[in-house]
């Protein structure tokens, strides 16, 4: 399986060294400054799948180039969800293949779902009060993360009201993200805690494989529960 790649940063060469590891064929490698779709869609002929882990003035361009080559693109990028609904339209307009994640990890990803259910049970308690605090490396650009507003998200919606949240930017913090429920009695902490890059690599390469053949938009939710049906049926 061959895969083109966006964006050079730390995330970028990750998901490059462990596709060679896990023998996927890595071809052609685009910066953020590269040249505009059309030229980039010829780049892209021969290509199985696309990962993008860039930056997001260039989501737009890379998503309609992956359409315009016929080439499934995972969307990995942070800071963009503004150009999501545009991004959405010309997949759907031009037959292509889109899959979006605020994180790659299959552990974040549970990590959702537990805190869906827990928010779904604290809904009718006034007692406790939700809070959300991330914390980041320096260099990381977009504060909230998109996992932290995803978190906000799935809060807000069994809440029925926004969550304050808090953002830490230091250091080299792989990814740490605190989802806590507090009252004058006691106060209960769900944690997630990223040791490396290398779930969030995994995962995006899962995200690859599983895209191919596939056309339309769809979540990494969507990736987790063929995983999880998949994992059900064994025996």
């Amino acid at each position: 399986m061959k895969l083109a790649f966006f964006g050079r940063g730390q995330m970028g060469r990750v998901v490059q060294e462990r596709a060679r590891a896990a023998g996927f064929q890595v071809g052609a490698v685009f910066g953020s400054d590269e040249a505009s779709p059309a030229e980039l869609a010829k780049r892209l002929a021969g290509h199985d799948a696309a990962i993008d882990f860039s930056v997001a003035p260039a989501v737009l361009r890379n998503v309609t180039a992956c359409v315009q080559a016929r080439v499934p693109l995972v969307e990995g990028t942070t800071g963009w969800q503004a150009g999501e609904p545009e991004a959405r339209r010309l997949v759907e307009q031009g037959g292509g293949a889109l899959l979006v994640g605020a994180n790659f990890s299959i552990g974040v990803q549970l990590f959702y779902r537990i805190v869906d259910r827990a928010a779904e049970l604290f809904a009718g308690l006034g007692a406790y009060d939700a809070f959300l605090e991330e914390a980041h490396h320096a260099q990381k650009r977009d504060a909230p993360s998109g996992t932290a507003l995803e978190l906000a998200r799935i809060l807000a919606s069994r809440l029925g009201h926004g969550v304050p949240v808090s953002s830490t930017r230091a250091g080299h913090i792989p990814g740490v993200h605190r989802v806590g429920f507090d009252s004058a009695a006691d106060q209960i902490l769900l944690i997630h805690t990223a040791r490396s890059r290398d779930g969030f690599a995994l995962g995006a390469l899962t995200a690859a494989r599983w895209l191919c053949g596939r056309s339309g938009t769809y979540t990494f939710a969507d990736v987790l529960d063929a995983i999880l049906a998949g994992e059900r049926k064994a025996p």
